[in-house]
């Protein structure tokens, strides 16, 4: 029933101009904001924690923030009508050429990114200039809506793996392959993962796209989607990271991933309206860390992506 509703809403929305889909994202946007009080009080809450404003500053940003996430939703109904001739009406691209420059190595190329802007059109940017995308996915709770979200990203020559599943190595031969291998690296990664300070206070963050990294020798390209002023979009590509191994490849694990949580907050910082500040990404604590970052495994394996 989901999956035949979100499907048949995609099917309108394909075939409305985009302004009346940000007109439309507004208004949800803002019905979500009002509506959805536990959210809401939970993103205030953790924007002034971490970004140390006011009550009203923060409500002001968290109500921008969801009509960004009102936006995004619409935008994604939106995919299948998006195509070569028309993406750069809606997209401009900086700095592409560090992704071919990524690309022509030869061995895969993972991307670090997060829930910033819409990231669901990140990937529709690259694969609109032929380039092969794939992407490992948190399953959502309602398997008709993962289904409808699998087949609208199918539309836009995206490969999804889920995360936490066998689909891991399907991700690792992707790699091999040559292929872009997307990571959003911004959510709570559990009592395994790497603790890092993350927007002020201490984060689980999780440590695949280190792994993979080391495992198969690929460049790591920073890549963010930011919405600008007007509603449309900017995709901003950062250097070339790599992973430098000393001989000391968990303390090598962590310098990367710790490199990269640098990055993943600084646009988050540059950009506080455009990020999910509801995600529960300070849920582990660090007294149940299990693993400390000199003995983390480096297998490819699901927990790297808990």
């Amino acid at each position: 029933m989901v999956y035949n509703l979100l499907m048949l809403m995609s099917w309108v929305a394909c075939r409305l101009p985009h302004s009346w889909l940000l007109a439309i994202g507004k208004g949800l946007g803002i019905l979500y904001y009002r509506l959805i009080k536990k959210q809401r009080n939970l993103a205030i809450r953790q924007m002034r924690e971490s970004l140390k404003i006011s009550q009203e500053e923060a409500e002001k940003l968290v109500r921008l923030s969801f009509i960004n996430m009102g936006r995004n939703f619409m935008e994604v109904l939106y995919m299948p009508a998006l195509n070569k001739e028309n993406f750069s009406r809606y997209i401009e691209i900086d700095h592409l050429e560090i992704m071919e420059q990524a690309l022509a190595e030869k061995r895969g190329v993972v991307v670090l990114t997060g829930h910033v802007g819409n990231w669901e059109w990140l990937s529709a940017a690259f694969t609109m200039n032929d380039m092969p995308v794939t992407a490992i996915a948190k399953p959502q709770p309602n398997m008709d809506y993962t289904h409808a979200l699998d087949e609208l990203r199918s539309r836009i020559n995206v490969e999804i793996f889920s995360r936490g599943t066998s689909e891991l190595l399907s991700a690792a031969k992707a790699l091999k392959k040559g292929k872009i291998l997307g990571f959003l690296a911004d959510q709570d990664a559990g009592p395994g993962g790497a603790f890092i300070e993350f927007l002020g206070k201490t984060a689980s963050t999780p440590m695949g796209a280190a792994v993979f990294a080391k495992k198969f020798n690929s460049p790591v390209v920073p890549a963010f989607i930011i919405r600008q002023p007007d509603g449309h979009h900017r995709v901003e590509i950062g250097e070339i990271l790599r992973y430098e191994d000393t001989g000391d490849s968990d303390k090598d694990l962590f310098d990367l991933t710790y490199r990269m949580t640098k990055i993943l907050e600084r646009k988050i910082l540059d950009n506080p309206a455009q990020w999910l500040w509801f995600q529960k990404r300070w849920n582990t604590k660090p007294e149940q860390q299990k693993i400390k970052h000199h003995t983390v495994k480096t297998e490819v394996t699901a927990n790297d992506q808990k």
